[in-house]
């Protein structure tokens, strides 16, 4: 009986990766792990970067929200020239005295430096040999970094990557899997590829405004989830008749009935494609989730499919509400001229704190300068 007590008697220290908890507090943990090994990293941070865009965005990160430098911030790759020499060299970059970078003038170099971090290793991600973003290990402390301590350091970097990867990975998956139930009914979606990226683009950049503008709390990974789900928003419409879906005139209340069923839909069939693909346990799935079955609802209760008012309705979908109006209204549609941009904003307005949430109207038309350059980067290929 002791001998079989004995075969048991190690803990895996790192048991909790496998637990169903986002990515930040799986980040968190492994610092936790790893800083009793080397106590000098003070803090880990991911960047991702966006290749349509070439935009680096803060993803995550291993300290707590208000400590660290750098969260709700965004920037070209090419205002970086030390991180594009990275994947130039597709080599790690050590800096063990962050002072030469004292008169730098960019953003996140300022942020970096008035919290006081004084050394750096930065690690580039890959996926398939396509660049993802990076891995940054920051320290209070110059010179730390030892080449023992660095070959150790490699081995919990790769591990880091792989979490990263393989959470990038599951969302793929899962929006490659709605796609194609969607493709695979009878249902024509009108909406371009265009409209998907411009909705996904307005949606990011009003949760980036509320995050960094308003105090919201939404943390770069709740972000991030946002610009890849809320274009699925409308994907229960592949259960409603094309009759109705496709109808040119406006739908009879009977009609309409059955139209308000989608949101329900979607529901049911995000949770039908997490199950099969066993999807369903990864960080941030309920946004997922939440603007399939609530992008329909309204502030003061009058919207569908459950008549939830103000705050009862998940911030995501209230996000996804207002990108999705704003690109309905300034987009061609068969049946429509596109409207400009003021006459967008003027019904966003009108519509604000009784249909739309009122933040998320004023974060997206506070920024007309972003939205152009957005509306030029994804035209519609017929306007082009």
């Amino acid at each position: 009986m002791q001998q079989q007590k004995d075969l048991f008697t190690h803990q895996d220290t790192l048991a909790n990766l496998h637990e169903n908890i986002p990515l930040t507090e799986k980040l968190r943990f492994l610092h936790q792990i790893i800083r009793q090994d080397f106590p000098f990293l003070d803090r880990f941070a991911i960047a991702l970067f966006d290749e349509k865009t070439q935009i680096l965005k803060t993803y995550t990160h291993s300290t707590e929200e208000n400590d660290s430098p750098v969260t709700t911030y965004e920037a070209p790759l090419s205002l970086a020239p030390s991180l594009h020499a990275i994947i130039e060299h597709r080599r790690p970059r050590l800096v063990q005295d962050l002072n030469i970078f004292s008169q730098g003038t960019h953003e996140h170099t300022k942020r970096i430096a008035a919290k006081g971090y004084k050394s750096s290793y930065t690690m580039p991600l890959y996926q398939s040999r396509t660049f993802i973003g990076f891995l940054f290990f920051n320290s209070l402390q110059e010179h730390p970094f030892t080449p023992q301590s660095l070959r150790q350091i490699d081995i919990y970097g790769h591990l880091i990557a792989l979490m990263v990867i393989n959470e990038l990975t599951a969302i793929r998956t899962l929006i490659a899997a709605v796609r194609a139930a969607r493709s695979m009914t009878h249902y024509r979606d009108l909406e371009t590829g265009s409209h998907i990226d411009r909705t996904a683009h307005y949606a990011r950049l009003i949760a980036h405004e509320l995050a960094s503008k308003y105090n919201y709390d939404i943390t770069d990974e709740q972000i991030e989830h946002i610009f890849l789900f809320s274009p699925m928003h409308d994907v229960g419409k592949i259960g409603i008749p094309d009759n109705i879906l496709r109808k040119p005139g406006r739908l009879d209340d009977r009609e309409f009935d059955v139209m308000k069923t989608h949101p329900g839909k979607g529901r049911e069939i995000i949770d039908a494609v997490l199950k099969d693909f066993s999807l369903g346990t990864f960080g941030h799935v309920d946004i997922l989730r939440n603007i399939a079955e609530y992008h329909h609802e309204a502030i003061d209760g009058s919207g569908y499919p459950k008549g939830l008012k103000g705050d009862e309705i998940p911030i995501e979908a209230r996000i996804s509400a207002v990108a999705d109006v704003f690109d309905a209204l300034t987009s061609r549609r068969v049946y429509k001229a596109a409207w400009t941009n003021d006459e967008a904003f003027a019904v966003l307005q009108k519509m604000s704190n009784a249909k739309l949430d009122r933040d998320c109207v004023n974060a997206l038309i506070n920024n007309l300068d972003k939205i152009l350059v957005i509306q030029r980067q994804f035209r519609d290929e017929d306007l082009i």
